[in-house]
């Protein structure tokens, strides 16, 4: 066996491998996000093929027969796709391959041979198949695709050579019907998409041999046999319907109708004015006019004398202000959210800044409650209160609330303020609730 041409061939798969899989890194048809994870989209199909067998390639190379005959080959396969760009297939297929010196001479023969045909009882492997490009790049879904593919098999086969059968001699005890050997599949194809769960595939794979046996000529000691297989197929998606074929779907052009849409560019223009605040905040916080070491953010007596002792509010020792009593209620409105997003919506800033300015300057604290409409499992709406609530508690302390002020709380689709069976209700429960301790 020649181990060199195996590991050559185990390499190419496993940096092909590697190289898709760190793209992926970076993953419902109607709703596919371009970092929403692999769990969005269908990621098994099953295929079936039939095509052409023969023993000559198009990348040429030595061979011991001069002509080909057209050989029926046929097969099935189930791919794993793991990321947009590459997935795992295993196929098993079937078939006959066959040639002959027809033109090697008059007689048509080379050394006495003048024709073999060798009978394939199975070749099975396991391939990478990397997707390489679409022509419709910018469509949320091609429709067409390139792939090219390589992988590890394992082939039994049985050559016959001038129509000598030799089945059950073969093997270290003259007694097996089938020769087996390991060969490498290197192939390349296109695939149109038919439908959301059918594509129509062309392929052509060459098989590499770790053996000179195939067409049953020992030709050369330093030569290996080689068979190509050119198919035509079906491959069917397996998995929910409501989802996408993640073997379709194409990130860039998600990316590009995601930054092309409306909301998001008014969510980018908001957050740019809460930068800006930000940051003139920040230089507030650093003015201190008095010089008594309180910034005039939080200077409640400024103006004082040069020398003057003050406490933490910048009013003068030993009197210091009592602190403004709070109310406990609340009075503030509940933050709504979209369905199945934790992302704040603009119109609630208005509301959290209001917030976030008591609790910075009057102290105090804050339970978050966070709430979800009953579409859903339990569990998942449990989550995605808490989500939410996060979201308003990030919102806080970024404005200057400390983290410690803020506590939270979820519970889920529990405790609704309206009805779950109709839109209008299921809108108000997609909320967080603020309760001042």
């Amino acid at each position: 066996m020649d181990y060199s041409t195996l590991k050559k061939g185990l390499a190419v798969s496993f940096a092909a491998l590697v190289g898709a899989t760190s793209i992926a890194s970076a993953q419902e048809a109607s709703s596919a996000k371009v970092f929403g994870g692999a769990g969005q989209y269908r990621t098994w199909s099953l295929g079936v093929n039939g095509g052409v067998l023969s023993p000559f390639a198009v990348i040429g190379g030595s061979n011991d027969f001069t002509n080909w005959k057209a050989e029926l080959g046929y097969g099935i396969s189930l791919r794993k796709q793991i990321s947009h760009a590459f997935g795992l297939e295993g196929n098993l297929f079937r078939g006959k391959v066959s040639g002959d010196n027809k033109d090697a001479n008059a007689a048509g023969t080379v050394n006495g041979i003048s024709n073999f045909e060798t009978d394939i009882a199975y070749a099975t492997d396991l391939r990478g198949v990397v997707n390489i490009g679409s022509v419709d790049f910018l469509h949320r879904e091609n429709s067409v695709n390139f792939f090219v593919t390589a992988g590890y098999g394992v082939v039994a086969y049985n050559p016959k050579v001038n129509g000598v059968d030799k089945k059950g001699t073969w093997g270290d005890d003259g007694d097996k019907d089938y020769i087996k050997e390991a060969y490498i599949p290197v192939g390349a194809g296109v695939k149109f998409k038919v439908s959301d769960r059918v594509s129509f595939n062309l392929g052509y794979t060459l098989h590499f041999i770790d053996s000179d046996n195939f067409d049953g000529v020992y030709a050369k000691g330093t030569t290996k046999d080689k068979f190509s297989y050119g198919y035509a197929g079906l491959e069917f998606s397996l998995g929910s319907k409501a989802k996408q074929n993640l073997d379709w779907a194409n990130p860039v052009a998600l990316m590009y109708d995601e930054l092309k849409d409306p909301s998001l560019r008014q969510e980018v223009e908001a957050l740019k004015n809460r930068v800006a605040n930000v940051e003139k905040a920040v230089e507030d916080l650093k003015k201190d006019s008095d010089g008594d070491g309180v910034s005039d953010q939080f200077d409640k007596c400024p103006g004082t004398p040069a020398g003057t002792a003050v406490d933490g509010s910048g009013c003068p020792l030993p009197k210091a202000p009592e602190p403004t009593a709070v109310s406990n209620a609340s009075g503030f409105e509940n933050i709504q959210f979209d369905f199945n997003s934790s992302v704040l919506k603009t119109d609630s800033y208005p509301t959290l800044d209001k917030l976030s300015s008591i609790l910075r300057e009057n102290g105090g604290k804050v339970t978050l409650k966070g709430y979800a409409s009953s579409e859903g499992t339990a569990a998942y709406n449990m989550k995605l209160s808490k989500d939410r609530a996060n979201s308003v508690k990030t919102y806080l302390v970024n404005t200057g609330v400390n983290s410690s002020q803020v506590g939270i709380k979820a519970y889920g689709e529990a405790n609704p303020i309206a009805s779950n069976d109709t839109e209008e209700g299921r809108i108000q429960n997609r909320r967080v609730e603020t309760a001042r301790n």
